[in-house]
């Protein structure tokens, strides 16, 4: 390879190809040092009759489309289709991404290396190829898309994700229902739950340990009062027919009766206490907003 500096080193193979294919005079410009246009192939984006284009195409692999909405090619889409009322605006940079053609080019939602797309009117899930999740795939409603490598989400203050929040959608329909918010990881409708909300989770784990608090109670009083009677058991004896004399209490019993009183002092006793003390450290760290693993977030909330 002519050029093995690092930045070149980093570049996709297709693209060390093409720089090595320029003549030496070249391949400096090709690094686009000091903000020189490099040398690269660029496709160029396919405009049709409604579009206005911004962005020197031959000078990088960025554009701002003004037109109709457009996902695919000059037939795709509502504006394709001849429909009203369906202005989009269409940011994309790296077109093609990692497989570049000096051709010209339809919009890909698949391949374009990022895009912020905004339509008046549009299919956005089926742009997207996304799954209809609980929410469902939106239909000939306006919308806004980010797509990318990696989507940051930064706020100085804060940030809400709304849904449901108007009474009639952008077309002049009636919201009949609330529409709620998926997070969906690998683009995958199974397996999809309810967020819980957090104060409820709190009070029904906060019931769960005073109900298991209560059953270390009752198992208490049945130890003590199994304790009582084993004592008494242990010292029974009879009166003799002769006499009217007493009895000895039977040696297996003695011995045994008083094993399981040390058992039930030294095993089950100190494992009741154990776990009462357990109880109150499980919701002092989890149930409690002091505690180092409390299970609400301090900061977000969800309904």
């Amino acid at each position: 390879m002519g050029m093995n500096d690092k930045a070149v080193k980093d570049l996709n193979p297709e693209f060390i190809k093409i720089i090595d294919s320029l003549p030496n005079d070249r391949k400096g410009l090709a690094k686009g040092h000091a903000d020189t246009v490099t040398q690269e192939i660029r496709p160029t984006f396919l405009q049709g009759d409604s579009d206005t284009v911004l962005g020197d195409q031959q000078k990088s692999n960025a554009t701002i489309v003004l037109g109709t909405d457009r996902p695919k090619c000059r037939w795709s889409g509502y504006g394709g289709r001849g429909y009203t009322q369906c202005a989009a605006i269409d940011i994309v940079v790296g077109r093609m991404a990692y497989k570049p053609k000096d051709v010209f080019v339809d919009p890909s939602f698949k391949l374009d290396a990022a895009r912020i797309y905004l339509s008046q009117k549009t299919d956005i899930d089926d742009n997207c190829y996304l799954t209809e999740g609980t929410v469902g795939n939106a239909k000939g409603r306006s919308a806004i898309a980010l797509m990318a490598d990696g989507i940051r989400l930064v706020s100085r203050e804060g940030i809400k994700i709304m849904s449901a929040v108007h009474s009639k959608n952008s077309q002049g329909g009636d919201m009949e229902s609330i529409v709620g918010i998926d997070i969906i990881a690998g683009n995958r409708t199974e397996g999809l739950q309810p967020l819980p909300k957090g104060r409820n989770l709190t009070e029904a784990m906060g019931r769960l340990a005073s109900h298991v608090n209560d059953l270390n109670g009752i198992v208490d009083h049945l130890l003590t009062t199994q304790m009582n009677f084993n004592e008494s058991l242990t010292h029974h004896f009879h009166y003799s027919p002769f006499y009217g004399n007493p009895t000895t209490p039977s040696d297996a019993v003695v011995g045994k009766g008083i094993k399981t009183s040390i058992d039930f002092l030294q095993d089950t006793k100190r494992s009741l206490l154990t776990n009462k003390t357990n109880l109150v450290n499980f919701k002092q760290t989890y149930l409690e907003p002091s505690g180092c693993k409390y299970i609400n977030s301090r900061w977000n909330n969800v309904n």
